[in-house]
């Protein structure tokens, strides 16, 4: 079991922020108050929106200025806001270090999508991925990720958001507990409230962390494959040279049949890339591929970035590409290109690294996420 959270001096305060129902439970206990508290308190931060504990008025006054004095819920810095012309949203948030990451809304028909940040910069070096250009500086806190939800309700108001993924700067399963965290703070009723179906993280292929996120947490599943051939994989996507497609796709088989995972489907994320891996021969290895598993497959045209050495596939070809996995009986939809003109498509996200390093990280991650 975790220990409290109460700090160990009088000088450092706990980010309540980032806690998720256990973990303020225990600084509660930890201060002699009931478990109950923290349900309060979750309400009050996430449901409400309140992060001033003297507006918290079901806690008694002594109680109120005590939490003001041990602990703190802060909030990110918003530097910038943008909107597309077609109405996507995207922040320019700064950290208290003075990193600054990106989030981004997603308006729809029938639901809106909020995309999350789980790192500064990103170590995967994805070759069509502009935030790998910017390099890595480290991993975001359970409350820095859970506080761009935070600040996104606050911005666009109730009933908004539907959907949360985790497909913004970084690779969340590199930040695993802290991800896990936020993740359970987004499912809570007590916070957010939003279903398990409807928070979806995404990876590129940390095998060893994918089983784990399925026995840990209700959130589904999204896969960044991109290819179908280890060689062009390596090229695109470099943590395949530590976890090949085989063992790719051994996880995410057991992945689906873990009992917490049931009746799940995998999305699998295939950017489309003029003349690399856009063939009909591609969709058919594709097909192939994902024979064994209950898939989604979600083609998305790349969208260009300063010095990227690809051009999307013709639309006409994509859709080709998309009949073969359809005539297979594949659910594959094309994502529509959202927020170009803002630059917070897919793959476009930068935000502002400091002391940032391009460690080859993809190759020392087992430890890491196990």
């Amino acid at each position: 079991m975790k220990s409290s959270p109460v700090p160990a001096n009088s000088q450092a305060k706990v980010n309540l922020m980032g806690l998720d129902r256990r973990a303020l439970e225990n600084f509660f206990t930890g201060l002699g108050e009931k478990p109950f508290r923290a349900r309060q308190v979750l309400k009050w931060i996430h449901d409400r929106g309140v992060v001033d504990f003297g507006a918290m008025t079901d806690l008694s006054k002594a109680l109120r200025e005590r939490l003001s004095q041990l602990a703190e819920i802060p909030v990110l810095n918003e530097v910038r806001s943008q909107q597309s012309t077609d109405g996507t949203r995207k922040w320019l948030l700064e950290l208290t270090d003075g990193n600054r990451i990106e989030t981004v809304f997603i308006p729809e028909a029938r639901r809106g999508t909020l995309c999350v940040s789980s790192q500064v910069g990103c170590a995967l070096n994805c070759a069509f991925c502009a935030t790998a250009r910017q390099g890595f500086s480290r991993n975001l806190t359970a409350g820095e990720i859970v506080a761009q939800v935070w600040h996104a309700r606050q911005m666009l108001g109730e009933g908004h958001i539907s959907n949360v993924v985790l497909m913004g700067m970084g690779e969340p399963l590199l930040n695993f507990d802290a991800v896990v965290s936020a993740l359970d703070l987004m499912m809570d009723d007590l916070a957010y409230g939003f279903a398990k179906r409807r928070v979806t993280v995404s990876t590129a292929g940390l095998v060893p962390a994918i089983l784990r996120l399925g026995q840990e947490s209700d959130a589904s599943l999204a896969v960044s494959l991109h290819a179908t051939t280890d060689s062009l994989r390596d090229e695109l996507v470099p943590i395949n040279r530590k976890y090949p497609l085989t063992q790719l796709m051994e996880a995410c088989y057991e992945f689906i049949h873990l009992e917490r995972q049931k009746g799940r489907k995998i999305t699998w994320e295939y950017v489309m890339l003029d003349g690399i891996n856009d063939s009909p021969e591609d969709a058919r290895r594709l097909v192939k591929l994902l024979s064994k598993m209950p898939s989604k497959i979600n083609l998305i045209p790349f969208n260009r970035f300063e010095g990227a050495p690809y051009r999307c596939t013709p639309p006409e070809r994509i859709a080709r590409f998309q009949a073969i996995l359809q005539a297979a009986g594949f659910l594959t939809t094309v994502r529509k290109t959202r927020g170009e003109d803002i630059d917070a498509a897919c793959g476009q996200l930068v935000g502002k690294v400091q002391a940032k390093s391009r460690p080859r990280r993809e190759f020392k991650l087992e430890a890491e996420v196990l």
